[in-house]
């Protein structure tokens, strides 16, 4: 019996001091989840996330999108936010997220989180290469419009030697073109307005490639416009500011298969500043709402956010298209003139006191001059005479199909 006794004292014994020294189990450090970015700029992006340990620790590990844990940059935070900065625009990078819940008592990383900058920032200077601009993502030579940027078209476009033109619009953050009338809206200040010319190598077939001459560029500071010309190197990977006149041999071959080769002239600083001259102040040409009233585009403008005070586009009037055989010969031609010659032959113009025409749409014919000066518009429009021959700046060549529906209007005069 008492040895039993004994058994009994030393098995408790045993038992107590073994109790003494088993581990104290912890629970598990959660990792963390629901990671967002909650603001993402060109340059940074803030991220947050959902911590369920009530922890005052973690560790922030970004790089580029692929990058291997431990090859990060890597941030410690008491908070459950971080911002990253001085990151590269229009780039993916990859984020993975730690909880430190105690010194020996660390999370699992998060799952992987994702995000991409913004495209930068459309810089309103006239900076020495294009590329500087920022008005085109990926390859320049590939005119991608920027994020920031979009495209326009007129529905009756000026004629520079059968040259394509890419016409786009970059407004600052934020703001948008103001609709007052049928003609130029309210641009905000530091819009940037481009116009980038360039003939496909074979009308077929897109597919081989370009040839880009020059990229024109408007921009708006402090409530002047400022302009500049852009000239394409022969590589076509850029372009360089540049104030002077160039003439540029172009090859293309056309929808029916002829080759043709026109001597493209890259107008000055000075044949720029004489077109966009009214009343000697600078400013754009093309896009006036009637000229841009085609398609649904003002009502596209305003669903993307691009143009306000403006409810009902229907209410604009359109400039016909030169091209649409709908319209009379005298809508047409008349829409012609406006858009080749009006900049020049309007009051406030370049031709104001050389000429008497007056060649906007709007115009009545009675005090457009164009009965009483039909011999001279004939004259300077059906050979091509350097400094003689309308339009005076941005052709080398007749327009064909242009002179021939004006020579029809006229004849009916």
């Amino acid at each position: 019996m008492k040895n039993n006794l004994l058994l009994l004292i030393a098995f408790l014994l045993i038992a107590s001091c073994s109790d003494d020294d088993d581990p104290v189990t912890v629970q598990q450090c959660a990792k963390p989840t629901g990671v967002i970015a909650n603001t993402i700029t060109f340059e940074s992006a803030e991220i947050i996330w959902t911590d369920a340990n009530s922890a005052t620790s973690f560790t922030v590990e970004y790089g580029l999108s692929g990058f291997m844990l431990g090859s990060g940059t890597t941030i410690n935070r008491a908070e459950t936010s971080v911002m990253l900065t001085n990151l590269a625009a229009n780039t993916s990078y990859d984020v993975y997220i730690k909880t430190i819940c105690s010194i020996d008592n660390s999370s699992m990383y998060s799952d992987v989180f994702n995000f991409t900058t913004s495209a930068p920032l459309v810089i309103p200077e006239l900076l020495p290469n294009l590329s500087d601009l920022n008005l085109f993502a990926g390859n320049l030579n590939d005119l991608t419009p920027s994020s920031r940027a979009f495209e326009y078209n007129l529905n009756t476009p000026l004629f520079t030697d059968y040259a394509h033109k890419q016409r786009l619009i970059a407004l600052p953050p934020g703001t948008t073109m103001d609709f007052v009338d049928n003609g130029f809206p309210d641009f905000p200040d530091n819009t940037v307005i481009s116009k980038t010319f360039y003939y496909n190598n074979d009308e077929r077939d897109e597919s081989l490639g370009k040839t880009i001459i020059e990229t024109r560029i408007l921009i708006k500071i402090n409530g002047v416009w400022e302009l500049g010309n852009y000239k394409w190197n022969a590589i076509q990977t850029d372009a360089v500011l540049d104030d002077m006149a160039h003439t540029v041999p172009v090859s293309f071959i056309d929808d029916s298969g002829t080759t043709n080769t026109i001597n493209y002239g890259v107008p000055s600083m000075q044949d720029c500043i004489n077109c966009h001259n009214s009343s000697n102040i600078i400013t754009p040409i093309g896009p006036k709402m009637r000229t841009m009233n085609f398609n649904n585009q003002l009502q596209d403008f305003i669903n993307a956010g691009h143009l306000s005070n403006l409810s009902d586009p229907s209410s604009v009037t359109t400039l016909p298209n030169w091209e649409d055989t709908s319209y009379t010969i005298e809508e047409r031609s008349r829409a012609y003139f406006d858009v080749n010659c009006a900049h020049c032959h309007s009051d406030g113009g370049y031709c104001e006191f050389q000429s008497e025409l007056r060649l906007t749409y709007e115009t009545p014919f009675a005090e457009s001059m164009i009965l009483e000066r039909k011999g001279s518009i004939d004259n300077r429009m059906r050979n091509y005479n350097p400094g003689i021959s309308m339009p005076l700046i941005g052709t080398s060549i007749v327009h064909s199909e242009g002179y021939d529906l004006i020579r029809q209007y006229l004849n009916s005069l």
